[in-house]
């Protein structure tokens, strides 16, 4: 997970346009659709029990979002293209992940699945602002607000990146629409292994622009503030999920 210290560089008032940034890393439609049959009809309901989804209302179905989830192991980033990606919002889920996620044949598929990476400790300019531009575009852009994997069931401080990176966008682009969609993810054990079961809660979305003041910073640590409680909230015991078998999940 980034911090963006450098966002402060980015542009405020002028509109980001496709031409600002030369990286690109665009889902390969081949790649991608072999990998949800595969992990849809045989990886993830092979090794959990079952998947229980909540909340698959509160995803947007048009403009830009980001999903906001916790982040309590790696089998997070299988499992959520499967409750908000294709065969839910229409839309591939866009990855940002760090530079050493991007190395060798792991690299290489995160990037032909859409992913993208940022470099922690300097995040450069392009990146950034190819981060607004797929939000620009009405993408769906994947950050773990807590910024690392966290087992003990709690929710950690957030990260003010994701924050002011969404609001930076909005800023700069009046009307975009930003959402960001604060998502709880949990596992019968803090270390999932084969039969145990993964539950999914997505929140409400939280408007970005009623966050938009004079200050980016105090408006940055007031959405951290609100997406915080948000995910506090949905991190409950959830008495009332919707129990259903993996194989049904996409469409139950």
């Amino acid at each position: 997970m980034i911090d963006f210290y450098s966002l402060s560089h980015v542009p405020q008032q002028k509109p980001v346009t496709n031409n600002l940034s030369r990286i690109t890393y665009d889902v390969s439609p081949w790649l991608s659709t072999i990998a949800y049959i595969l992990g849809r009809n045989f990886l993830l309901p092979l090794f959990f029990r079952q998947v229980r989804i909540a909340g698959k209302e509160n995803l947007p179905s048009t403009g830009p979002i980001i999903l906001a989830p916790t982040h309590r192991a790696r089998w997070d980033s299988l499992l959520l293209p499967f409750a908000a990606g294709r065969y839910v919002t229409g839309r591939d889920l866009r990855f940002m992940v760090t530079m050493n996620e991007c190395q060798g044949l792991q690299g290489w598929f995160v990037r032909k699945m859409g992913g993208f990476p940022v470099d922690t400790r300097r995040p450069s300019i392009a990146s950034l602002r190819y981060s607004i531009e797929l939000l620009v575009e009405g993408e769906i852009l994947v950050i773990y607000p807590e910024g690392d994997i966290f087992r003990d069931g709690l929710i950690h401080p957030l990260k003010p990146g994701i924050s002011r990176l969404a609001l930076t966008a909005e800023s700069s682009n009046p009307g975009l629409g930003i959402k960001i969609v604060p998502i709880a993810i949990n596992y019968s054990q803090p270390y999932p292994s084969w039969g145990d079961d993964a539950s999914i809660n997505i929140g409400k979305p939280i408007q970005v622009r009623d966050f938009i003041g004079d200050c980016i910073k105090k408006d940055a640590k007031r959405l951290t503030s609100k997406l915080l409680s948000r995910l506090q909230q949905l991190d409950e015991p959830q008495s009332e999920i919707n129990s259903s078998p993996f194989a049904e999940m996409p469409n139950s």
